[in-house]
């Protein structure tokens, strides 16, 4: 028998505290074939499966998504489904962090209204960040959940992998797995629960030893995301399997062994002020030494277009940096229409966001680079002795190819500045040293002092002296299984 599989979702992360909605053209959507064809996805390709591609819409994360936005990306997905049916099973590989206009559970209601579709007895598996919140709305939906269990994320394919393979496994063995899950009241930032870091090393280590028992499929740890000050926001443990008992048990195990390391967490590399980090910059005798502009992150939702390091680079002469990048169409446009080897008054900064630091400069234009279309369009300019990588659209630095495109080697560089909170894979390796700025910007590492109006309360850090004993809960669609 053929077995027909449905494949969707939506993956993005927002910033209530950003004031820039996300529209449809900040994302990359896969269609169709398209979507089959991805690198993404091509692990879906299994024998007696006939994979049914719908819509998949992702998005550097950023502020709240425009409301029109998420509607119309919902409306085309449901019709997708519609028109698939009937179908075996669904898959779909979300983020868990989207907030949307007006919405407090967009991923809540994304589920729901794919369950309404499919109806109640088809089997719907989801892969999650670890970054993602998790409510009872969600899990009430699914049959089986997957999270990443490293971040740096470097087992996005394999979670989603693991999501896939279960759904397989129900369908052909007709074992009906349910889902548990035990929230914990801490939120903490994803600088501070680094699975390269204890305590939350020793944590993720130990997840593979609850799938081996007997009865458990899947067991995941979900760290939340604090920069939605939203009612949902928590850290969880989330279970798949088959044996209630054991996944009670499981659950509750990994939510209280979080809720006890709560006050272990601590930033992985040397963390300071700008100041203070720039002062070990200049003094530095090897190279390359990696900031990271912890505040303006994009890949956590930052805007990115903030030039607070670079006056601050500029203020003290330093010579060698390279700031990859600052997001300004604007001055990319005006470094186009002054040609490379140009030198023009440039405004650099507070492009999208009216709150972000800006600086008046002159700037000489290196090289610019059009890969045919405005949006992607970037300029590399030099202002006095720091090289600044503009761009066009909000996006991150984080590999190195992102540098050697421009001719710039980053192992040579005396200071590399990123936009960035842990570094990526590609240039945590190369850093020498990693510093990482406590820099202001909508994804601010300082929590304790952000927007906290709508969070469950209490919650840690934003409240600290209260005492917790996890308590798993069942998907309701578990409840009544024998």
């Amino acid at each position: 028998m053929t077995l027909r599989i449905a494949v969707g979702g939506i993956h993005t992360e927002c910033s209530t505290s950003s004031p820039v909605l996300m529209q449809p053209e900040d994302f990359r959507v896969l269609r169709g074939r398209e979507l089959l064809n991805a690198d993404y996805f091509n692990f879906l390709d299994a024998d007696d499966v006939d994979h049914l591609p719908l819509l998949h819409a992702r998005a550097v994360p950023g502020g709240p998504v425009a409301r029109h936005t998420y509607e119309a990306f919902k409306a085309e997905f449901l019709e997708l489904l519609k028109a698939s049916l009937s179908l075996d099973g669904l898959y779909l590989a979300m983020h868990g962090a989207m907030n949307v206009e007006g919405m407090d559970d967009a991923e809540g209601d994304w589920i729901s209204a794919a369950r309404a579709v499919v109806g109640p007895d088809m089997p719907i598996a989801a892969s999650y960040d670890l970054h993602g919140n998790v409510t009872q709305k969600i899990i009430d939906q699914l049959d089986i959940f997957a999270g990443y269990r490293t971040a740096p994320h470097i087992d996005v394919r394999e979670t989603m992998v693991r999501a896939w393979s279960m759904l397989i496994r129900t369908l052909t063995t007709g074992e009906k797995p349910g889902i548990a899950w035990a929230p914990v009241p801490v939120l903490l930032p994803g600088e501070r629960t680094s699975t390269e870091d204890e305590p939350a090393k020793s944590l993720y280590a130990k997840l593979p030893d609850h799938d081996a028992a007997e009865g458990i499929w899947d067991a995941n740890l979900m760290v939340g995301y604090v920069w939605a000050d939203e009612p949902r926001g928590t850290a969880c443990a989330v279970v798949t399997a088959t044996d209630k008992a054991a996944a009670k048990a499981a659950a509750e195990s990994i939510a209280q062994s979080y809720w006890q390391a709560r006050q272990d967490f601590q930033f992985g590399p040397f963390t300071a002020p700008l100041e203070e980090v720039l002062e070990l910059a200049e003094k530095a005798e090897t190279k390359p030494v990696i900031l990271a502009d912890s505040g303006d992150n994009p890949t956590g939702g930052g805007v990115g277009d903030r030039a607070d390091v670079l006056k601050a680079l500029l203020a003290r002469n330093f010579e060698g940096a390279v700031i990859g990048g600052i997001t300004d169409r604007p001055a990319v446009e005006a470094c186009f229409k002054a040609g490379a080897g140009s030198t023009l008054r440039l405004t650099i900064g507070g492009s999208l966001d009216p709150a972000s630091p800006s600086v008046e400069v002159d700037a000489q234009v290196v090289s610019l680079d059009d890969p045919g279309s405005e949006p992607e369009r970037q300029a590399v300019v030099k202002i006095a002795e720091v090289t600044v990588i503009l761009a066009a659209r909000r996006r991150p630095y984080h590999n190195i190819a992102d540098f050697t495109r421009h001719g710039i080697d980053p192992a040579t560089v005396r200071l590399l500045v990123v936009k960035s909170g842990y570094l990526s894979p590609e240039l945590a390796p190369i850093a020498n040293p990693n510093l990482m700025a406590l820099t202001d910007g909508v994804i601010n590492q300082d929590i304790e002092r952000i927007s906290n109006k709508r969070r469950q309360r209490p919650c840690y850090p934003f409240q600290k002296d209260f005492e917790f004993t996890a308590e798993a809960r069942y998907s309701s669609r578990w409840i009544d299984r024998p």
